[in-house]
């Protein structure tokens, strides 16, 4: 019974253009039987609302909305409406700013996760380096609303990054991070990329807007030889990489996700 249901509903969202229909069938199922995808195996009968969900899916409702949860990390971060949903690719500067703080020699280094949205990068880098002192930074009101929910370890703070925040920080901070708004203008995208806050996710024509007017800012709070890592649209390293040396950055390069594009820029303030 639950088979032949879960080959119906693949049908069902493979015709409306989801590109992992077999996949979301059986994390619909599984998040609703309490159990993880092969945990299906066991069970023959459909779960209760499973038809209910499948039917947001098919409307093209993300998957996380659906589900309430985004995977990142050994995290389950929160989402719904109002929030930016992390994306797996994002673990690879989650990832860089942990190893990087394992280097730094300090027995509490300050971090700043700028445009904190969800708290998932802030939170990755507070459970993994427990003894760091992170303050995260999201300008939305219901952003900041799942961040607190998501984020326990950091300090989450309301502000806008193209602005002067954070003065008591100025000069202390060992490492800032920040997945901005950075996707340029465009009404052609996957409907699921518009159920995410417009605000949180494009930035002008080019998509440079924010990651240019937010630079002085990650100048300002980072200590002299302190690090920053910024993700960036695939279009744009060149131009992230040109915005950070003409701030006075150095040891500025380009930063690349599990497939190989570069997608992040990391730098040094200058000692």
């Amino acid at each position: 019974m639950l088979r032949q249901a879960l080959a119906d509903a693949a049908a069902r969202l493979a015709a409306a253009g989801v590109d992992s229909p077999d996949v979301d069938a059986r994390l619909i199922a599984a998040h609703l039987a309490g159990t993880g995808p092969l945990g299906l195996d066991l069970r023959g009968d459909v779960p209760a609302g499973f038809w209910d969900l499948l039917a947001r899916r098919e409307a093209r409702e993300p998957l996380q909305h659906v589900l309430g949860t985004a995977p990142f990390g050994h995290l389950d971060i929160a989402v719904g409406p109002g929030v930016f949903i992390p994306r797996p690719e994002t673990e690879v500067l989650a990832d860089w700013a942990v190893k990087k703080l394992s280097l730094i020699d300090a027995a509490s280094p300050v971090v700043v996760d700028l445009c904190t949205g969800s708290g998932a990068i802030a939170q990755y880098i507070a459970s993994l380096v427990p003894a760091a002192r992170v303050t995260g930074v999201e300008k939305q009101a219901p952003a900041l609303d799942y961040a607190r929910r998501n984020a326990p370890a950091v300090t989450v703070v309301q502000g806008d990054v193209t602005e002067a925040i954070l003065p008591e920080l100025a000069g202390t901070v060992d490492l800032v991070v920040s997945n901005p708004p950075y996707v340029p203008e465009d009404a052609g995208l996957q409907p699921e990329v518009y159920a995410d806050p417009h605000v949180a996710v494009f930035a002008g024509q080019d998509g440079m807007e924010v990651i240019v007017k937010m630079t002085p800012l990650i100048y300002r709070l980072l200590k002299p030889g302190g690090l920053v890592g910024i993700e960036h649209d695939d279009t744009t390293s060149d131009a992230v990489q040109a915005t950070l040396r003409d701030a006075g950055f150095t040891d500025v390069a380009p930063l690349r996700d599990l497939s190989g594009r570069a997608r992040f820029v990391t730098a040094r303030k200058v000692t």
